[in-house]
């Protein structure tokens, strides 16, 4: 019995004709992530680090899901999950947009991450015995080395 297996990685790339930025999407069908997840997770980082500006035209989810040759169910729900999350607009008949950032919510947001992180440093500081003196000093020469 032949058995193959198939990898399947989807590069998608929507310029914006107007001059806006790119939509750059990458599909692994090896990831654990279900797609639509990956479709979330990835244009929020775009619209989180800029590369997506406030009110850009983003791809119909009819486009995205016929270039990506995925169910249109699966773009929708992507969508879906961006709007709810205030990260899309949408207008009818003239499709999504990137929504204006709320940048409280997404300190806050980050505030939480950066607090999760301090929790898990702190037990890995228990387990080596290290003060919170030391911890400090980590931080700074961390912080020095940015500079």
């Amino acid at each position: 019995m032949l058995t193959s297996v198939y990898l399947l990685y989807i590069l998608y790339i929507y310029g914006n004709e107007k001059g806006g930025g790119e939509l750059q999407l990458w599909i692994d069908n090896k990831s654990g992530l279900p797609i639509y997840e990956q479709i979330y997770n990835q244009i929020k980082t775009q619209i989180i680090s800029g590369a997506l500006q406030e009110d850009e035209a983003l791809p119909s989810i009819r486009n995205l899901a016929k270039d990506l040759r995925i169910s249109v169910i699966t773009t929708k729900r992507a969508y879906d999950e961006l709007e709810k999350g205030g990260f899309l607009y949408t207008v009818a008949g003239k499709g999504c947009f990137v929504a204006p950032k709320n940048v409280e919510l997404l300190r806050e947001e980050n505030l939480k991450k950066i607090e999760d992180y301090m929790q898990k440093i702190m037990h890995l500081a228990a387990t080596c015995n290290l003060t919170k003196a030391d911890l400090v000093e980590m931080m700074d020469c961390i912080m020095e080395a940015e500079q």
